[in-house]
């Protein structure tokens, strides 16, 4: 229970990051903070969405069409930034220009893969430090 707790916990703020970063990078992307719940439901929504949508979209294609594959994170990626986007009062909108749309999903994939990887072995390392030190 506690090691899906924590898995949870970095996957919400690796999400947190993607969209940060996306709303830094890109002028199409826009993070609404006058309501700081409103980019809470974002990320959990945007979390919830790939961590159901990733595993389903690569199941469906593994047995219809396995040479997209290696393409199905970003394409979940894409589609729950649509579904968030679309919820009203969610905390992010995504507009113009056109390509927002098409590198938005890259970024937020890449920075949260990166974010995945590299939280856990932070808290690692704390935790060794903290038990060599007590």
């Amino acid at each position: 229970m506690i090691n899906f707790t924590i898995r949870a916990i970095i996957f919400l703020v690796s999400a947190a990051v993607g969209l940060i970063v996306a709303d830094l990078v890109l002028e199409g992307v826009r993070i609404d903070w006058s309501h700081w719940w409103g980019f809470v439901l974002a990320v959990v929504i945007f979390a919830v969405l790939q961590s159901v949508l990733t595993p389903w979209a690569a199941k469906v294609a593994r047995h219809n069409a396995p040479a997209l594959l290696g393409g199905i994170g970003i394409v979940s990626t894409f589609v729950a930034l649509l579904v968030v986007a679309l919820v009203p009062g969610a905390g992010l909108t995504i507009g113009l220009p056109w390509w927002t749309w098409l590198v938005a999903p890259v970024i937020v994939w890449v920075v949260t893969a990166l974010a995945t990887w590299l939280l856990p072995a932070l808290f690692i390392k704390k935790k060794v430090e903290q038990r060599r030190a007590g």
